[in-house]
C-alpha cells in the first residue's frame, strides 16, 4: 500500500466512520473502483484505530464525567445523569459486542468481496434512515433516555456488523430516531456508543498492525478529519436533518449497481 493510497483511505474513513454512510462499505468500494489491492484488516483496523482517538479526544471530557459518575453512583450512591449514562453503556455495549463478534463470523462467510450486498444494504438503510428522520418525534434527548431505548439503540450495532454497507453510526442513528430521541442526542450517543466497541477492536488487533509510514498516515488522516466531522454533524444536526446523507447512500448504491452492470 502506497503512502497516498493510506492517506486517500484515512480520510474516507474520518468522513464516513462518524456520518451515517457507511465506512466498510466506502473502505471496500473504493479499492474495488480503483483496482487497488484489498485493505488488510490490520490497516482496517488502524484506520478505525484513527476515529477512535477522534470520539475519544473530543469527548473526553464527557467520558471523565461518565466514568466518574458510574464510580460515585455505584459506590457513593450518589445518582447522577452521568452515572446512569454511564451504566446505560456498559449494559448496552454487552449484548451488542457479543452479537458483533458472532454476526461478524457469518458476515466473513457469507458477504466477502462482495459488492452487490453493500450495494443494497445502502440503498436500503438510505431508504429507512430518510423514512424514520422524516416521521420519528423528538421526545427524548440524551439526558433522558431510557435504559431499553439505550439498550436497544446498542444492540442495532450488530447489524453493522452482519451486513456490510449498513454503517454502525447509519442503524444506531436510525434506531435512536424510531425510538423519539432527538438528532443531535442520537448523534452523541452512537458516538459514545460505539467507542469501547471499536476500542476492543483495535486491542484484539493490536498483534497484527505494521507500523509503517502508510500507517501512521492513515491513522493521522482518519484522526484529523474524525474530529472534523463530528463537530460538523453534531453542529448541523441542531437545526438540519439526515436528509442529505439518506440520499447520498442510495445514490452511492445506485451507482455500484451500475458499475457491476457495466463491468
Amino acid at each position: 500500500m502506497t503512502i497516498l493510497q493510506a492517506l486517500i483511505l484515512g480520510v474516507i474513513q474520518g468522513l464516513t466512520e462518524l456520518l451515517p454512510i457507511s465506512s466498510s462499505a466506502h473502505l471496500a468500494v473504493f479499492p474495488w473502483i480503483f483496482h487497488w489491492n484489498e485493505i488488510p484488516e490490520s490497516f482496517d483496523i488502524a484506520l478505525h484505530f484513527g476515529t477512535l482517538l477522534a470520539i475519544s479526544l473530543f469527548f473526553i471530557k464527557d467520558w471523565f464525567a461518565l466514568i466518574k459518575g458510574g464510580f460515585n453512583q455505584t459506590f457513593k450512591k450518589e445518582k447522577s445523569v452521568e452515572g446512569t449514562m454511564f451504566w446505560y453503556l456498559v449494559i448496552a455495549t454487552i449484548p451488542a459486542g457479543i452479537l458483533s463478534l458472532l454476526l461478524d463470523k457469518l458476515s466473513d462467510m457469507v458477504f466477502s468481496g462482495s459488492m452487490l450486498p453493500i450495494a443494497i444494504a445502502l440503498i436500503v438503510m438510505g431508504i429507512a434512515l430518510y423514512l424514520v428522520d422524516k416521521n420519528a418525534k423528538s421526545d427524548t434527548n440524551y439526558e433522558n433516555m431510557s435504559l431499553l431505548q439505550a439498550i436497544l439503540i446498542g444492540i442495532s450495532q450488530a447489524i453493522a456488523a452482519a451486513f456490510p454497507g449498513v454503517s454502525r453510526s447509519g442503524i444506531t442513528m436510525t434506531v435512536a430516531r424510531a425510538l423519539g430521541v432527538d438528532r443531535e442526542s442520537a448523534a452523541k450517543y452512537s458516538f459514545l456508543l460505539s467507542t469501547p466497541i471499536i476500542l476492543a477492536a483495535v486491542i484484539f488487533s493490536l498483534d497484527a498492525f505494521e507500523f509503517s509510514l502508510a500507517f501512521v498516515i492513515g491513522v493521522l488522516a482518519s484522526f484529523v478529519v474524525g474530529i472534523v466531522v463530528i463537530k460538523f454533524l453534531l453542529e448541523y444536526l441542531k437545526k438540519g436533518s439526515f436528509k442529505g446523507f439518506a440520499i447520498y447512500r442510495i445514490v452511492f448504491g445506485v451507482i455500484i449497481l451500475a458499475l457491476l452492470f457495466i463491468r
